[in-house]
Order: C-alpha cells, then sequence, then structure tokens
C-alpha cells in the first residue's frame, strides 16, 4: 500500500517533469509568422506585462461572447426568468404558460431592450438569434410530438359528433371574422408584396387557433378533466387544432408555391405523405413497438420513435407544409398503449417544457416590440383584434355549444376555454412572421392578444361560475 502510495506521486512528477522540459525546449523552436496566423484574433496577448489584470477580463469577456458561451448563458437566463414568472403566474391563478409568455415579451425589445438597452444587446445579439431560432424549433417539435400522443382518440370518438360540430363553428365564424378584420388592415399594416390572399389566410387561422395544451392544462388544474364539461371541451380542442393545423397546412403551401399548380402538388405529396404515415407505419408501429416493449428493450422503443418524428418533421418540412407537423404526426401514430406513451413522455417533456419552450416564449419575445403600437390608431387596430378574436372564438363556440343541447353554463364554460389562444397561436404567428406575411406591427398585436385571451380564461370561467350560480363544479385547488 505505501509502494502504491509513493509509486503514484513518483508517475507524476516524472512524466510531469519531462511534459515540462519538451515545453521549454518547445518555446525555443522560430516562431512561425504569417498572413494565415490565427494568434491575432485571441486576447492571449493581453496576458503579458504589466496588463495582465485587464487582460484577464477580456479574455473571459471575448470567451463569454463565443457561439456556445452565449448560447449557453442565453438558454440560462430564459430559463431562470421562464420559471419567476411561471411561479408569479401560478401564484395569481394562472397556467405557468401565461408567465412564460410575459418572460419572453419581457426579454425582448418591449421591456428589456428599452430599459436596459445594452444588456440586452449583450445577452442577444442579433446574429445569435439564429442559434436561439433552431433550438427553439427543435424544442417545439418534441412538444408537437408529445402533444400528438396525448390525443385521446378513444375519448374524442365517445364526444365526436358534438365536438365537431363545436370545433368547426369555432373555427368557421372567427376564421371569416379574421378574413373580414384582414380586408380592413391590409392597406395600412400589410407587408410590401406580400398578396391579400397570404395576410387574409393568416389572420382567419390567427383568429380560429385554440391551443389545445393550454387548455388541457387548465382542464386538469382545476379538476374538470374526468366531468362531461372537461371531456367535451378537450376534445373540442383537438379536433379544433387538428382542423385548423389541416387548414394552416393548406395555407402555407398556398403561399410557399405561389402558382395554384405548385400549391395542388405539394397537397397531393402531403395527402400522400399522411397516407402512409397512417396505413403504412402506424399499424408497423402498432406490432414493433410491443414486441420491443416486451422483452424489455426500451432504449430501442425511444430509438424507434425518436427516429420517427426526426424523419416525419423532415418530409413535412421538404415536401413544404412544416416540421412541426410532421412531429405532431408522429405523435399521434404511436401506439396508444399508457406504457408506451408514459416512457416517451418521462423522457421528453421535462426536456421540452422546461427547458425547450421557454426558449420559443423568449424567441417570440425577441420579436415583439410593442414599443411600435406609439400611436392611438395603431391601439384603436389592437382593440378591434381583440373584439373579433374573443367574440368570434367565445361567441361561435358558446352559441354553437348552446345550439347543440348544452346549458348556458357549460356553453359558455366551453366558449371561455375555446378562446385560450397560448403556445398555439404563437407557433402559428412565428410561422407568418417566418414567411414575411405578418408586418411587426400586426405581429405584436397578435401577440398581445394571444397572451390576454390565454390570460383572461381563467376569470372568464370564474365569472361564468358566478353567473350560473355555482352550476359549474370548477375549482382552483
Amino acid at each position: 500500500m505505501r509502494k502504491n502510495l509513493l509509486l503514484y506521486p513518483a508517475i507524476i512528477g516524472v512524466f510531469g517533469g519531462l511534459t515540462w522540459l519538451v515545453i521549454r525546449q518547445g518555446n525555443l523552436l522560430p516562431l512561425k509568422t504569417g498572413a494565415a496566423s490565427l494568434v491575432t484574433n485571441t486576447p492571449a496577448t493581453a496576458f503579458h506585462g504589466s496588463a495582465a489584470g485587464s487582460g484577464l477580463a477580456v479574455a473571459l469577456l471575448h470567451n463569454m461572447q463565443q457561439p456556445l458561451s452565449l448560447l449557453l448563458l442565453q438558454v440560462l437566463v430564459v430559463v431562470l426568468v421562464a420559471r419567476l414568472f411561471g411561479w408569479l403566474a401560478n401564484r395569481i391563478g394562472q397556467p405557468s404558460v401565461v408567465g412564460e409568455i410575459i418572460a419572453g415579451v419581457t426579454l425582448g425589445p418591449s421591456l428589456l431592450g428599452m430599459f436596459w438597452p445594452d444588456v440586452k444587446d449583450f445577452l442577444f445579439p442579433a446574429d445569435s438569434m439564429k442559434n436561439l431560432q433552431f433550438l427553439s424549433q427543435i424544442g417545439l417539435a418534441f412538444f408537437m410530438f408529445v402533444v400528438g400522443m396525448e390525443l385521446d382518440v378513444a375519448k374524442m370518438k365517445n364526444k365526436a359528433h358534438d365536438a365537431v360540430m363545436i370545433s368547426h363553428a369555432s373555427i368557421v365564424l372567427p376564421f371569416f371574422l379574421g378574413v373580414l378584420l384582414a380586408y380592413n388592415l391590409y392597406t395600412q399594416f400589410s407587408v410590401p408584396n406580400v398578396s391579400f390572399l397570404s395576410f387574409a389566410l393568416f389572420m382567419g387561422i390567427a383568429m380560429s387557433i385554440t391551443a389545445f395544451p393550454v387548455l388541457a392544462r387548465i382542464v386538469q388544474e382545476r379538476k374538470l378533466s374526468g366531468t362531461p364539461l372537461g371531456i367535451l371541451a378537450i376534445t373540442c380542442a383537438a379536433a379544433d387544432d387538428v382542423t385548423a393545423w389541416c387548414i394552416l397546412a393548406v395555407v402555407i403551401t398556398v403561399v410557399k408555391a405561389g402558382a395554384i399548380w405548385s400549391a395542388v402538388a405539394t397537397l397531393l405529396m402531403a395527402m400522400a405523405f399522411l397516407g402512409v404515415m397512417l396505413y403504412v407505419i402506424k399499424p408497423f408501429l402498432a406490432k414493433k413497438i410491443p414486441q420491443l416493449m416486451a422483452t424489455g428493450k426500451e432504449k430501442a422503443t425511444v430509438a424507434v420513435a425518436f427516429t420517427l418524428m426526426l424523419f416525419s418533421a423532415f418530409i413535412a418540412e421538404t415536401i413544404g407544409i412544416h416540421a412541426l407537423f410532421g412531429a405532431f404526426l408522429a405523435g399521434v401514430i404511436i401506439p396508444a398503449e399508457a406504457s408506451v406513451q408514459k416512457l416517451l413522455t418521462d423522457k421528453l417533456e421535462d426536456v421540452s417544457v422546461l427547458l425547450l419552450l421557454p426558449i420559443f416564449f423568449a424567441f417570440t419575445g425577441m420579436r415583439t416590440q410593442i414599443g411600435l403600437l406609439g400611436h392611438g390608431h395603431l391601439w384603436a387596430a389592437f382593440g378591434l383584434i381583440m373584439l373579433v378574436a374573443v367574440g368570434g372564438k367565445l361567441g361561435g363556440s358558446a352559441l354553437t355549444a348552446k345550439l347543440m343541447g348544452q346549458p348556458w353554463a357549460e356553453s359558455l364554460a366551453i366558449g371561455a376555454l375555446m378562446n385560450t389562444r397560448g403556445l398555439m397561436e404563437l407557433v402559428v404567428l412565428n410561422i407568418g412572421y417566418d414567411l414575411g406575411i405578418l408586418s411587426p406591427e400586426i405581429f405584436a398585436m397578435l401577440v398581445l392578444m394571444a397572451l390576454l385571451t390565454t390570460f383572461m380564461t381563467g376569470p372568464l370561467l370564474d365569472l361564468v361560475n358566478r353567473i350560473t350560480a355555482n352550476k359549474l363544479q370548477i375549482s382552483n385547488a
């Protein structure tokens, strides 16, 4: 034992000394100079002489501004701020996603950029935003995969007739009102060289979307999951999202393709892709994944699912619809066995929801410039957007639910829940912004609309509960 204790420092000392001798001799070699030398681009020379202290600070600052270091710092800041605002939102009875959206806006030009522009430029320089954007898109793809898995088709079938009627009515009316709104806003707020058709279609979609994940979270938090109201609301939202995303896929196809024949070709490829996923890959997965799970090959199961998600997202993006559609569809065709979904959800949900989604909210906040709405007529336009958004979605859903035989209490509650925009609205808005269809002013107005309609869901449910003399068994606990 004592020999080993002596041997260890001897080995370290001998080879450490030899290494030092080689380095010492190497320093005597002539320095190779030339125009391609990388030394001039580093702050290493600042370590010499009397400027060593300031040189260290310069070196650390330089290292902090390297792409990887900066990205890690950005993610750290985003996650901490999102968690803080999510906690504050929960304290006032709001879902954490509301706080996370506000956190994103706070980190953007609307607040941080207004009061501490130097801090914002240091943390989020313009040339670093592409890295955040790609990371947020990957996070969204994982999240949409989880949303697709959690789509309960069995429950949808039980309430299919009422849900389809309510959800489609809650799309058609807001979509029409959105197109009508576009007619009034196009001349003043459209982006140059963007056709009215593209602008109107995106405004219609923006008015029609319901945030299925946020709605499901609200229903769960208020202990409505097992009630007829909760099941109907979730089914309506699921049917709404599936329909709205199909419409959005068509809209993106039309906008990207430009010519009608290109749009038709893209739609045909999308339908073929959908057919292969549903009628070829889904039956294969229904046999293969249970076999892997039965033999204890959980890692192989996860590998198959992740590969499928990435492949599906890649094909969807290549076809020209959007990678998120592919990720969502991959989740839908995963076998519905609880053990399979739990395994994949446990692997993905925490990372996507706690780490990657706040990056998407922050990135959206970077684009949202509320300061652009500095004139009264812009706020008047925002008021019109809010009126159309709430009136079309809440009013259309509530009236249709009443016509389908639901009591007024449940009808109004369904309308309030369907009015929730949240994350899905932000996804749609970012797609429109990336395609160059939505101007910064309209984008800012619609982000505010998404935030306010999500924020008002809880208070509206409480108001409905009070007005209808507590006929709804809604709990905030």
